[in-house]
């Protein structure tokens, strides 16, 4: 959605979709779908994070009216969507294992990897997935949040419902168990 041609601010479109248009909030969605199923996926990566990622959509428009003018938007719906994951998570009654796919260190126009250098990736990946399985859902959620999903630590507090100083110690605390699961101290570890 433009104006003039330059795209809307997602305050516009707030503010917009408050007053009952729904072509903004049509637009926010389409602007913030990926992050939403990637949010939902790293909370409860067993279940069905499109789902998880649309409901909360759904409740997010219900919830507009009590949506904070000024505020970033952004991190208020992830918040909403990391809520519905997790509830969705526990009224399935298992515990989330991570399973996310970690995107290769390469850009798109990079040249292809070897097929060695292909085959160390992936090992590593596996590697570092289930050391991430194997730390417990509080740690697993910052450091996807930080490192997968790269929010910055005040989004990071405000999706998972937690103080920006509680962001840091838990981070700093959850690396440290990453390093112990990988074995980081043996020759040929990962390095975190």
């Amino acid at each position: 959605m433009t104006v003039e041609g330059r795209p809307l601010e997602d305050e516009e479109l707030i503010e917009r979709a408050q007053r009952g248009e729904v072509m903004p909030y049509e637009e926010l969605v389409r602007r913030y779908q990926d992050v939403a199923v990637r949010t939902a996926y790293v909370i409860s990566p067993d279940g069905d994070a499109e789902d998880a990622a649309q409901e909360a959509f759904v409740k997010a428009y219900a919830a507009l009216g009590r949506f904070r003018t000024g505020s970033p938007f952004r991190p208020w719906l992830l918040r909403i969507v990391a809520n519905e994951a997790r509830n969705r998570r526990r009224s399935a009654g298992r515990r989330a294992g991570l399973a996310l796919r970690v995107a290769e260190d390469r850009r798109p126009d990079d040249a292809a990897p070897s097929p060695e250098s292909a085959v160390l990736a992936s090992e590593r990946r596996a590697i570092l997935l289930a050391a991430l399985n194997g730390l417990r859902d509080d740690d697993r959620e910052v450091i996807s949040a930080r490192y997968f999903l790269e929010l910055s630590e005040g989004e990071t507090a405000e999706a998972l419902g937690i103080p920006r100083g509680t962001v840091k110690s838990r981070l700093s605390r959850a690396l440290e168990r990453l390093r112990v699961q990988l074995g980081s101290n043996e020759p040929g570890g990962i390095h975190v």
